[in-house]
């Protein structure tokens, strides 16, 4: 990796210290980084091993993928910001003891705790409750207070359902009963988000890390640099590219704005884009990411646990939806840029497709070889473990790429460490959906939502995003879906919406909190970035990601959109009129087609936009019959100004 990459990334650790928690670690030297360092090479050399040899008991296996996360983040994260960040805190040391053993409980008196078969002695309940406020510390360091906050209300719900009015009350849980459901059962901690954690996600983490080690980082920027950076606004499209590419290996839509947004943004400004549009693209384009298959922030293997749907067919129904969005995103961006007659940059400038692919284009082959497995059937933990074996090969077929032994041992420390927050998240999720399946709260807040809409399934569909923007501020993606995938899509499954369709719909607004104001983290890191007015960047990320709030309403009403039930000559139909509606939603929220637009001329390629998003002949029909009247309005304009001007 270049130095002049590792310095510009160096410059904006502060902004991501500043967003993102999971930056906030310490950084140890001498005795103590080598034991960090074997606990975490350690960590990844056990998810290696039962990915080649076979996944242990359920239990056995997160228990130890909790203890070893637990323990690495009482080291890793202080527990206050003003310790030491050279230095393991004494307190922090025992946390860390305490977080390494409480799991192993489990495990040692495992026959004992299966022959009891739920019955919660004194011991173990009060190793339950330690472990129970383990995690939310855990959280709280890594995470931040948002879901620690979330868990800690629903833990409180749980106690004091009695006391509760309305329809929202329930008999109320003892704490011995609670702790046992949380900590001893497959429902609660060790739940699905954390067994889905404990066996594909950390795998593809460290896949990202191997890729991380190769220089991918820098071949998606140069590689975006030479499709898009000579084009109109090009340093935003090339934002836009990049930032995709990222978001396939990438986890973390903060850690995805600062790292390609080091470059990016300041290409961005020095073309001519006001810093909120500036950081707003980058935001977008990097929020995006999470919703772009084949990994969608670590999600798609949650969905397909939740939903029972097959990995593929996740996969395969997310891409028209993602496809859409990022389309809107470069359609805002190159509107923009014709509205402020920006050039893109010069092509002596930029590097060159070809030598960027004769140099470094094998780096692709892994994720070639992962999308490829993953089709044929391959588990996701399977394609995950030959896609690191890919990148560690595919780096050795060039000398400028190639890794050392060296490299692979950091590769498996670092994955170790970048799998901290999931594991923190999921962890800490895990006791909300504990509390949902012993309250029945889902149902409850499902039926609240259909109520308060009185049946109607757009205003149902309403209330439900709110719901998710709000579940999902500050929330890391794999959390943000656990949360708002049991708590608001309760709401569209009464309303006999598709179950895709649902749990797209409620991940869609949880990942779009990210830039929806008040708090947009990954807009609020492009701004810290941009050095731009954080408020304003967070609105103009909104308009920019139009597509995402339009998309979800469309495939709720026609779920053709996620290829349930459609045919290829179907499938090509959506993609052609839903193109052609997102220009028509682009023109009109940006204010520009081919010359400024009058406020009539923007409903008019507003409401034609969405119909033609809208699958459906009469639909489609009408929507391009207002977007061909638009454009006659615009030509005349033009025609009117070039009169006008020969006269004068």
């Amino acid at each position: 990796m270049s130095d002049k990459y590792q310095e510009t990334s160096q410059n904006h650790e502060d902004i991501l210290r500043k967003f993102d928690k999971e930056s906030d670690y310490r950084v140890l030297s001498g005795f103590s980084a080598k034991i960090v360092a074997a606990i975490a090479i350690a960590f990844s050399v056990f998810h290696l091993y039962t990915a080649v040899c076979g996944v242990l008991d359920a239990m056995i296996q997160r228990s130890i993928h909790l203890s070893f996360g637990l323990c690495l983040i009482f080291l890793l994260y202080p527990a206050r910001k003003e310790w030491p960040r050279n230095k393991v805190h004494p307190v922090d040391v025992v946390f860390a003891i305490l977080g390494a053993a409480v799991p192993m409980y489990i495990i040692i008196f495992y026959q004992d705790l299966v022959l009891r078969a739920g019955t919660v002695t004194t011991m173990d309940y009060v190793v339950g409750l330690i472990a129970i406020l383990l995690v939310l510390e855990a959280a709280r360091r890594v995470v931040g207070w948002p879901i620690v906050t979330i868990a800690s209300l629903f833990i409180l719900y749980a106690l004091f359902g009695r006391q509760i009015p309305g329809q929202l009350a329930h008999r109320g849980i003892a704490l011995p009963s609670l702790v046992g459901h949380l900590f001893y059962t497959t429902e609660g901690i060790f739940g699905i988000p954390i067994g889905v954690s404990s066996t594909f996600i950390f795998l593809f983490i460290l896949f990202g890390a191997f890729l991380e080690k190769t220089g991918m980082g820098e071949f998606f920027i140069d590689l975006a640099n030479a499709v898009a950076g000579w084009a109109s606004g090009g340093p935003a499209k090339v934002a836009v590219l990049s930032s995709g590419l990222m978001g396939t290996v990438s986890g973390s839509s903060v850690a995805n704005v600062v790292g390609t947004g080091s470059f990016t943004i300041p290409m961005m400004k020095r073309l001519g884009y006001k810093p909120e549009f500036a950081g707003a693209v980058e935001a977008t384009a990097s929020t995006g990411g999470q919703l772009m298959p084949p990994i969608m922030g670590a999600a798609a293997f949650l969905m397909s646990e939740f939903t029972q749907i097959s990995y593929v067919k996740i996969i395969g129904a997310a891409v028209i939806p993602a496809l859409l969005y990022y389309f809107g995103v470069w359609t805002g961006v190159h509107l923009e840029a014709k509205r402020l007659g920006l050039k893109g940059l010069n092509k002596d400038e930029l590097p060159k497709i070809k030598t960027i692919l004769l140099e470094r284009g094998h780096l692709l082959l892994p994720l070639v070889a992962i999308i490829y497995l993953l089709v044929k059937g391959f588990s996701p933990m399977k394609a995950a473990l030959f896609a690191i074996i890919s990148s560690i090969v595919a780096s050795l077929l060039r000398k400028n790429t190639r890794i050392s032994l060296a490299d692979i041992i950091n590769g498996l420390e670092q994955g170790a460490r970048s799998a901290l927050g999931v594991i923190a998240a999921t962890a800490c999720a895990g006791i909300i959906i504990g509390v949902v399946t012993q309250t029945g709260l889902g149902l409850k807040m499902g039926s609240t939502l259909v109520g308060l809409a009185k049946g109607n399934l757009l205003l149902t569909l309403f209330f439900t995003m709110l719901t998710s923007i709000i579940l999902g501020m500050g929330v890391p993606t794999t959390a943000n879906y656990v949360i708002t995938s049991t708590i608001a899509a309760p709401a569209l499954l009464m309303m006999n919406v598709p179950v895709l369709a649902a749990h797209m719909f409620v991940f869609y607004f949880g990942i779009i909190a990210d830039i929806t104001p008040p708090v947009a983290l990954a807009a609020f890191a492009g701004a810290g970035i941009a050095k731009a007015n954080p408020l304003k960047t967070g609105l103009e990320a909104s308009k920019l990601a139009i597509a995402a709030f339009l998309v979800p309403y469309i495939f709720v009403y026609n779920p053709s959109m996620l290829l349930i039930d459609v045919t290829a000559w179907g499938i090509i139909q959506i993609i052609i009129t839903s193109i052609i509606g997102i220009i028509g939603v682009g023109s009109a929220v940006a204010g520009y087609l081919i010359t400024d637009e009058s406020f009539i001329e923007r409903i008019i390629f507003f409401i034609g936009g969405i119909l033609l998003v809208t699958p459906g002949l009469k639909t489609d029909l009408a929507g391009l019959v207002l977007l061909i009247l638009g454009y006659i309005m615009q030509q005349r304009k033009i025609s009117k100004h070039v009169v006008n001007d020969s006269e004068n």
